[in-house]
Parts: structure tokens; sequence; C-alpha cells
């Protein structure tokens, strides 16, 4: 059998995608362009083409699919499509994960963020009369050390719940779950990715109406899990069917089909 060309590997993938959204059509958000998903996919794919080389097709597809199913952007983002270890990784980005909170809160939310705190900020609790409440004063423009990362879910009924990690707690959840702890994400932004930490723990506090695929999605998203403040290693890569033997059914997908050069398109338009 003849190699295929790159051109032809880009049009398995799209057409596996799109076979792999229009199988699981119920599970796509309302509104979801899947042809301009699929080719922004391919944009990622052409970015860093070497990257993938050794990778199963159909993990790359399923593993693309998941931001389908939460109506997340890989191109904006909000979500990452990670080649490490020979394998594909699923995870979501901060402004992913507060998208997905505000979208899918069963109690609305009003606002939703994470702050880390440094060394000379003031940072202070308190519960009064039963309330809670917290304050923070950070030093303009303070270059200090980051010692610890809260988040804070502000709700429309006026309710608020918030969480609290120091920098010994999330390196330490770091080193013994990440399921990549040396990436670059963590090496490059460890601050973003302390907040992303805060934040994925504070939404186990948060009632989110996913259904199944969305939960599956959401939970491999993570660079580790948390149930009930424990943490839980969470699957790198998932069994996945061969979506392009579902794909040769409706065609020849290494047909020389155009495929898109890399470029920005709104998903969340038609």
């Amino acid at each position: 059998m003849a190699q295929m060309t790159t051109k032809q590997y880009l049009t398995n993938i799209q057409k596996g995608i799109e076979t792999e959204l229009a199988e699981n059509i119920k599970a796509i958000p309302e509104g979801f362009n899947r042809q301009r998903f699929a080719l922004n996919c391919v944009a990622v794919l052409k970015e860093k083409l070497k990257d993938w080389n050794g990778i199963e097709p159909s993990s790359i597809v399923a593993t693309f699919a998941k931001g389908a199913y939460l109506g997340l952007d890989f191109f904006n983002g909000e979500c990452y499509a990670i080649p490490y270890g020979g394998a594909v990784q699923f995870q979501t980005d901060y402004k992913g994960e507060i998208k997905l909170c505000k979208k899918y809160s069963k109690n609305p939310i009003k606002d939703i963020y994470a702050k880390n705190v440094r060394n000379g900020d003031l940072f202070e609790e308190k519960i009064e009369d039963g309330k809670q409440t917290i304050t923070f004063k950070p030093v303009p423009f303070s270059n200090e050390p980051i010692i610890g990362t809260f988040a804070v879910v502000l709700f429309k009924d006026g309710t608020m719940i918030y969480d609290t990690m120091s920098v010994e707690e999330i390196e330490e959840v770091r080193n013994a779950f990440s399921k990549a702890k040396n990436s670059k994400a963590w090496e490059k932004t460890p601050g973003e990715m302390y907040k992303k930490t805060v934040l994925r723990r504070l939404c186990k506090l948060i009632d989110l109406d996913f259904d199944v695929k969305q939960q599956q999605a959401f939970n491999d998203g993570g660079d580790f899990s948390f149930d009930d403040r424990v943490v839980e290693e969470a699957p790198v890569v998932e069994e996945v069917k061969d979506v392009f033997v579902e794909a040769e059914k409706q065609g020849n997908p290494t047909a020389e089909a155009p495929v898109q050069d890399a470029e920005f398109l709104d998903i969340t338009k038609e």
C-alpha cells in the first residue's frame, strides 16, 4: 500500500472527526458548527505536524471530539490536544473552564475567576453570622513569589462559594498526580496552571448540567481530577473505535478532498 501524502492524512483526520460527530450528534451543543470545527482541528494539526508522528489517527479524532462535546474551541485556546509520550491528551484551559461553568451551571453564575496571591498581598477569609467573605488587596504590579491561589464563583442569587490552595498544596498535587507535570504549560506558565488547578477543584462544588459524554470529556480535560478533595489520576487515553472504518463506509477517506489552510473560524456560528 502506498504511503499517504500529508494532504491525504489530514483529509482522513477531517473526515474521521466529521464521522465521529455525526454519529454522536445528540452530544453536540445546539448551534455548534461541526464542519468548521473539523477544519479548525486540521489547522491545529498542520501547525506542528511532526509532533503527531506515531499517534493513532483514531486517538487523535477521539481527542478532538471531546472539545466538540463541550463546545470548546482549540484555536482560541479554550482547550488543547497535546501529543505527549506517544499518546495524545485532551486538556481544557483556564478560560475554557470558566466558559463551561458559566454555560452549564444549574445555578446561574454572575462571575467566576481565580487569582494568585503573592508575597505581600493582603488575603483574608472571614465567616460572620454564618456568611463567608474574602478580602483580597494585591500589591500593584508585584513580581513577588506566588504563595497561594484562590478561586471564587458568584451566583446571580447573591450566594458565593470559593476555594483556596497554597503553592505547596498545588505542587504536591502536581508532582504526585499530574498527567504531564513537566509539560511546557507547567514550566512556562505556572501561575496559569495554579489558577486552573484551584478552579478545577472549585468546579466540584458547582452543579454542572453535563450529559454523559460531556462529563467524560470534562473529566479527561483536567491535568488531574478532584473527587471530594481526594486527587485521582485521570486516564490518559481511552479505548476508541476506528472511525476511519466508519468513514470508509461513506466514501473513500483518502480521496483528494480539499483541506483548507489554517485560519481562525468561529465555530459557534453557522
